[in-house]
């Protein structure tokens, strides 16, 4: 530990090798003080969160993702579609005033065509122009442009026409081809993933970046996951933020053994703000890991514990505990027990207010 807290004083990158350490230790501790000390010298004794609104549009998909619960095969039981005026109608079932942003994810659906995609985007801009539009994961653009016939650019810059301000992380799983052979073969391969980030911020935008830990991934592959992330982030300086996101079981009820364990996700949120040197932002995601735990992973070195989300679906279609939404009052209450500043802020980091 000794060498690793000498860079980390010094700036210097960590290497897979001083992660795979970091990992392997038994002082835990130390772990979170470097991340704490790391992110208090970024981000000093603030704490984000937004009051965003989440929208699957759609559960139709291709792919056979062996995490997945949410996910239906076309005319099977509990398959959905929202058209323009189903998804205007539980919009405005949820809306407030003071929500920043939509948060969309679906299914991979190959019975709709692209132009659906292009139309819940314009939909949503043209009836809720103040929200920032978050949708689409760099596996959904890989998947629209072989729907279409487009290349990733020419599929982005048509969401960005439509009112697409930014895309989320998900979709990245675990970077290596041999977790996604197992686990989503489906889907955008870890070159097609990080290619669609990275066009994206071509265009001038920034985007999301996530990590699906917890299941076969080995910590060398949490490590690599992270290295081609921070590789992208020396080239384009176009992701905002990463955020660690730990497995569900399949079953709410799932046993303990099926779970990450708080020592695990506390030590990967610390890793995370130790090997991600050249992000601002490390989110700790309340939906997976609990409101409690994402209290103590502000001193582990995250700066963020995302929103109040209104209904959350993708977690809670496997086995997350947690409630789907929380208020921005009880997202204050956890950072200020925490003894940091809570600050509300936009989809970019724009400070909204301080409480």
């Amino acid at each position: 530990m000794k060498e690793i807290i000498e860079k980390v004083n010094n700036g210097q990158r960590l290497s897979i090798d001083d992660g795979l350490h970091l990992y392997n230790t038994t002082d835990l501790l130390t772990v979170a003080q470097l991340a704490n000390q790391v992110n208090e010298q970024r981000n000093g004794n603030n704490v984000y969160f937004i009051e965003n609104m989440y929208i699957n549009p759609t559960n139709v998909c291709e792919a056979s993702c062996s995490f997945c619960g949410f996910k239906r095969k076309p005319g099977e039981e509990g398959a959905y579609t929202m058209h323009e005026e189903e998804l205007l109608e539980y919009v405005e079932k949820r809306w407030n005033d003071n929500i920043r942003e939509f948060h969309i994810v679906g299914g991979h659906n190959v019975e709709v065509g692209f132009e659906y995609y292009v139309n819940t985007v314009r939909t949503l801009k043209k009836h809720y122009p103040s929200a920032s539009i978050k949708a689409y994961t760099g596996a959904e653009i890989e998947f629209f442009s072989r729907i279409s016939g487009l290349s990733m650019r020419e599929v982005l810059q048509q969401l960005m026409d439509a009112g697409l301000d930014t895309l989320p992380g998900g979709g990245a799983e675990i970077l290596t081809e041999r977790y996604r052979a197992k686990m989503s073969p489906d889907k955008a391969s870890t070159d097609e993933w990080l290619e669609a980030h990275e066009i994206a911020h071509d265009l001038g935008m920034k985007t999301h970046a996530t990590m699906l830990y917890g299941s076969i991934d080995t910590f060398e592959e949490r490590l690599i996951h992270m290295d081609r992330l921070r590789q992208l982030q020396d080239k384009t300086n176009g992701f905002m933020v990463f955020i660690p996101l730990a497995m569900q079981p399949k079953k709410v009820g799932a046993g303990l053994n099926r779970r990450t364990s708080a020592y695990d996700d506390m030590r990967t949120i610390a890793i995370s703000r130790l090997m991600l040197d050249n992000f601002d932002h490390i989110k700790a995601y309340w939906i997976n890991i609990g409101p409690q735990l994402t209290q103590l992973a502000l001193t582990f070195g995250s700066d963020d514990i995302h929103g109040t989300l209104i209904e959350e679906r993708i977690s809670h279609s496997v086995g997350a505990l947690t409630s789907q939404g929380l208020t921005r009052k009880e997202l204050v209450h956890l950072i200020k027990g925490a003894n940091k500043q809570p600050i509300e802020r936009d989809t970019f980091y724009n400070e909204i207010k301080r409480y």
